[in-house]
């Protein structure tokens, strides 16, 4: 699979330069879809935008989706007519806008959509992500179809996770890219 069709989908606020999304952009020449909005993202226009990126891509694509980066995934795949284009998506700390503290930031995405997704994926969870309840994230990956994988006390996956380059994770991305040509 060509680089450029390996779609990075950052979560609210994007993910920064250490950010491994943001590493493995650099290290490997993935595209990051970028977004109109990262700070009030607002659920329709960023399934609009992946659509287009989608749309735009001369083959078929792998997601690798983080925090609402996996609601925008599932929202989105649930919806196009294109999620044929998909190859799979590797999910990893989905967010869930529907905390309390977080309805009112993010009222676009609730409620979360549940739908299996039309392509493999895999679900990294955390057991102690700020953002999403291990409980929860284990019924996103069951309600998707989705494999969940633990990843044990590794916070929001992010940047302060200090997980570098994750190898592991690229693993289980190039899992998905080989499972599916």
């Amino acid at each position: 699979m060509k680089p450029e069709n390996v779609l990075i989908l950052p979560g609210w606020q994007n993910s920064g330069p250490a950010h491994w999304q943001s590493r493995w952009e650099m290290a490997h020449g993935y595209r990051r879809v970028d977004q109109h909005d990262w700070m009030t993202p607002q659920r329709g226009d960023w399934m609009a935008r992946l659509e287009d990126v989608v749309l735009a891509a001369d083959g078929p694509v792998v997601l690798v989706a983080h925090s609402l980066g996996c609601m925008l995934t599932a929202a989105w795949a649930a919806h196009s007519k294109n999620s044929a284009r998909v190859r799979g998506a590797l999910l990893v700390a989905p967010g869930d806008p529907e905390r309390e503290e977080l309805q009112g930031l993010l009222p676009s995405w609730s409620p979360v959509v549940r739908q299996r997704l039309p392509f493999p994926g895999i679900l990294v969870g955390s057991r102690d992500d700020p953002y999403c309840t291990f409980e929860r994230a284990q019924g996103f990956a069951a309600d998707w179809g989705a494999r969940f994988i633990d990843l044990g006390n590794a916070g929001h996956i992010n940047a302060d996770s200090g997980l570098g380059d994750w190898p592991q994770g690229h693993a289980w991305l190039a899992e998905l890219m080989k499972d599916n040509p």
